[in-house]
């Protein structure tokens, strides 16, 4: 299937490892041309030089963090005067710290938020305006959305917003022929999952295997899916293969959320 994402110009968030360079480098491999953001310079400075060799697609990478104004602006203005516009927008970030929701004070609340919900918010705003005509836009969450995760407290509040930021923006920007929708990975095997499979073993005293064979036997195909596999459908629910899907959500977890809805 061609998912006519040829020449597109997409701007992917927390883009140097995991699911985020995974969608970066699927988008590439179709085609497009990449702006990457993440913290660290040379950690992104190499994502984006690993993806032009590995697809002989353009991309490039800008230092920044996702919950900062002044560093979504930046990021935005060095793509404009990189590729000349944007069509398609991937958010996402790293995942709050692990712990209980009375275990975290103000201050973690308020972080949490910034990185979570607002960072999201000024993605959006700020891209909007250069945002061509048919342009998708694709919100990582998590899935804390459908059912809360023991130990993740500040993600069990906070991801459901962004939820209903996906569904609400679906319905502000259709007139404007831009499309919204969320996607929702599972146990996919990263360097966030392997940290959650830690401090879950750490919480039951139990070795980091039998943490990770215990999560694997709550997933109906029987293993951790791969980053590769979140990014093909990342990939498809931007591009216009996915022309008439907006206010969708996409679960890539391996039939591990049970909700029906």
């Amino acid at each position: 299937m061609d998912l006519g994402l040829s020449g597109k110009v997409a701007m992917v968030s927390g883009a140097s490892r995991g699911l985020g360079f995974a969608v970066a480098r699927a988008l590439a491999a179709e085609g497009a041309r990449v702006s990457m953001l993440s913290r660290q310079a040379s950690a992104i400075g190499e994502a984006a030089q690993r993806i032009e060799r590995e697809t002989g697609s353009q991309a490039f990478g800008v230092a920044g963090e996702v919950g900062s104004l002044q560093a979504i602006e930046h990021w935005h203005k060095a793509t404009l005067e990189r590729f000349g516009g944007v069509d398609l927008v991937y958010t996402s970030s790293g995942g709050p710290p692990p712990g209980p929701i009375l275990g975290f004070g103000d201050d973690a609340w308020q972080q949490a938020f910034e990185l979570l919900v607002l960072g999201v918010i000024r993605i959006v705003r700020a891209v909007l305006p250069s945002l061509e005509r048919g342009g998708s836009i694709l919100l990582a969450t998590s899935s804390s959305v459908k059912e809360p995760i023991p130990n993740l407290g500040l993600s069990n509040v906070l991801r459901p917003s962004v939820a209903a930021l996906a569904k609400s923006l679906a319905i502000e920007l259709a007139p404007q022929h831009i499309r919204v929708n969320q996607i929702i990975p599972g146990r996919i095997d990263t360097g966030r999952a392997r940290e959650l499979d830690e401090a879950n073993a750490r919480r039951h005293d139990i070795p980091v295997d039998e943490q990770r064979a215990r999560s694997i036997a709550a997933i109906p195909l029987g293993r951790y899916g791969e980053a590769e596999e979140f990014g093909r459908a990342a990939a498809f629910l931007l591009s216009d293969a996915a022309s008439y899907i907006t206010g969708a959500t996409l679960q890539v977890d391996g039939g591990m959320i049970r909700a029906i809805q």
